[in-house]
């Protein structure tokens, strides 16, 4: 990676502010105290060490989980500069340390072209967050070191030998009076780092865990940089051409772009800034679409694939199938909101869309049959995006002549009041019959379903419109479908999934999530869908009230507390529920949709990439990748009815 000449000394690190507020008010800093913000800590100093990365400086970063939970980061950039800060009269890596907003990213002659990151605020966050924090500095043929606890220096900077080489470790253990716990998940480090890689071409991150008997570790270095990450996120889908589209064009605003299609009709684009992912997009997205209209519109024209009467090819028709990663380096970017989530520059949207336009025509003339392959299909959504308009209107008149709009089966609540309404999906007739019976008709409304629904994965929305299993759903939800969904408009607050606990009911589960998660995401995003948790298992014996258990761990507890209270195990009757209709309405409102005893999954969708990843590989086209998961993951399975 190319080097971006200039000074990093202590001329260039700036002093914007002091450190007190951050142990009293953390979430405004690091955006909460949960697990979530816990892994924070580890992004801001990996972030340092990448943004050495981006200055051509850092080719390594290692981070170790030690037992206890104890974090180490090391990078082989140039070190934190030891010399004393003329601002503050001590060392300047004891300043990045304690100093809220000090750092080498602020101003024009900063130490940084562009850096991700939260500006500066990473380092003495982490060090006013953590119990301990230690720091170890390889700098001008000198190993330095200074130690903190609670962000009070307690060592300061000082040097305790030669070294070879540059860079820094910084270790630390996280404050446990603050956060909820310290328990760090791996495999969501591990997603992040990967991610990381893909991002920064050619800098190694290796991730190890110490805390079990058998350490787990992971390295990720792609030279391949985003033409790997769209092979990753598209290595189980067919690809409509081998090898991912690359664009790249240094640069006031450097932009890399992949793309490759497959013959899934999702849209997948993922956009970043300055390896932050900005899930909300923004104007690199903005100018990214245009482009991509523009040229394959004008390049179906001039050869003649859409003739002078036939209409342009929408946005949406050109997207269907698309997998491709959009990131950009802006030196200032300005996001909306705290969050970081979605791109404010103007400039950015007409850099792209011209660096687009351009390198994206040339590259259809030059490879004729990816651009035959890619055409095709576009004018297939486009056909069938016409075929499902009018399906949609057909199903908007018959809505709007029908006295009652709402499907036959469904028992609806008396309350209007979305917040408080709850619709429950029930597999079956006989268990909707029981729902129905022991629900509470104010809140609670049942739709039962039968029969297998379609697998949206592998339908476009021409066959959706009018699906006699998915036709129902839509209906009762409310809010429409695709492009055209309102959540403002939906007509229950929870939608909840109350299916058998066994191979068909998790098979009709994964169907409904999968129509949500392609035709009603927002649903999913807003926290509106649910799984019902009905018990497994119903422990009985005469004269004593009737235990339910929901899992064998339940099962085994329950077991151990009848027999403390001298009710031996062989005396008790098993009964081991095959299914939700098995289930009187008094036993089913009482252990499945009371709300003050029943247990609700709430479904989230913190990482789009791998939501995307798992549908499509359970409910898409490709078998082999199928078969590896299920032989891989088979020793996990529970609770499977054979």
């Amino acid at each position: 990676m190319e080097k971006y000449e200039h000074e990093y000394g202590a001329d260039q690190i700036q002093v914007l502010e002091g450190l007190e507020a951050v142990r009293k008010r953390p979430g405004m800093y690091i955006g909460s105290t949960s697990i979530r913000g816990l892994h924070h800590l580890v992004y801001e100093i990996v972030d340092n060490g990448v943004d050495e990365a981006l200055a051509g400086y850092c080719t390594e970063i290692n981070v170790v989980i030690e037992e206890g939970n104890v974090i180490s980061v090391t990078d082989n950039g140039r070190g934190i500069p030891v010399e004393i800060h003329p601002k503050t009269k001590i060392s300047t890596a004891e300043t990045v340390y304690t100093v809220l907003h000090a750092g080498g990213k602020f101003g024009g002659d900063s130490g940084y072209k562009v850096s991700g990151g939260l500006h500066g605020v990473g380092a003495s966050v982490v060090n006013a967050l953590s119990n301990w924090t230690e720091v170890t500095i390889k700098r001008d043929g000198g190993l330095y070191q200074m130690y903190f606890e609670k962000g009070k220096t307690i060592k300061k900077l000082e040097r305790i030998g030669d070294a070879k080489g540059t860079g820094t470790t910084v270790r630390f253990l996280a404050d446990d009076t603050i956060f909820e716990s310290l328990n760090y998940e791996y495999e969501v480090l591990e997603k992040r780092f990967r991610e990381i890689a893909f991002l920064t071409k050619g800098l190694k991150i290796t991730i190890e865990d110490k805390r079990e008997e058998e350490p787990k570790k992971a390295e990720f270095c792609y030279e391949g940089g985003l033409n790997s990450f769209v092979e990753y996120l598209n290595k189980n889908k067919e690809k409509l051409h081998k090898t991912p589209i690359y664009i790249e064009k240094d640069g006031e605003v450097p932009v890399e772009i992949a793309i490759q299609y497959t013959s899934s009709y999702s849209e997948n684009i993922y956009t970043f800034v300055n390896n932050i992912n900005t899930i909300e997009g923004g104007t690199h997205l903005e100018g990214f679409k245009r482009a991509l209209t523009k040229v394959f519109n004008d390049y179906a024209r001039s050869h003649n694939i859409l003739k002078e009467k036939d209409s342009n090819l929408q946005g949406e028709d050109i997207r269907e199938g698309i997998t491709a990663v959009v990131s950009v380096k802006v030196k200032e970017p300005q996001f909306e909101g705290q969050t970081k989530t979605k791109l404010g520059n103007s400039e950015v949207t007409g850099v792209v869309q011209s660096m687009v336009n351009e390198a994206l025509s040339t590259f259809l003339e030059e490879n004729p049959s990816v651009a035959k392959a890619i055409l095709e299909k576009c004018i297939s959504a486009s056909r069938a995006r016409e075929a499902a308009r009018k399906a949609r209107e057909l199903v908007r008149k018959k809505s709007n002549l029908e006295t009652s709009t709402l499907p036959g089966k469904l028992a609806d609540c008396s309350s209007k009041n979305p917040d408080e309404c709850e619709v429950y999906i029930v597999e079956g007739d006989s268990a909707g019959g029981s729902a129905k019976q022991g629900r509470d008709r104010k809140f609670q409304a049942i739709l039962p379903l039968w029969g297998k629904m379609l697998n949206v994965e592998k339908a476009r929305a021409d066959k959706i419109y009018g699906n006699d299993k998915l036709n129902p759903v839509i209906i009762a939800v409310g809010g429409g479908i695709g492009a055209d969904f309102d959540i403002t408009k939906i007509r229950y607050g929870k939608v909840i999934i109350m299916a058998d606990a066994d191979v068909d009911g998790a098979h009709i589960r994964t169907l409904l999530l999968t129509f949500f998660f392609r035709y009603m995401r927002p649903l999913i995003e807003n926290g509106n869908v649910y799984l019902a948790q009905p018990p497994l298992y119903k422990l009985a014996k005469k004269g004593m009230q009737d235990v339910y258990c929901y899992t064998d761990e339940d099962l085994e507890k329950s077991f151990e507390q009848l027999e403390e209270k001298g009710i031996p195990r062989d005396s008790v009757s098993i009964q081991r529920y095959k299914g939700l209709g098995e289930m009187n309405p008094e036993q089913l409102w009482e252990t499945t949709m009371d709300p003050e005893k029943r247990t609700l999954i709430k479904v989230t969708m913190d990482d789009a990439i791998k939501a995307d990843e798992i549908f499509t590989l359970l409910m898409g086209d490709e078998v082999e990748p199928r078969r590896e998961f299920i032989q891989q993951n088979a020793k996990y399975v529970k609770n499977l009815d054979i």
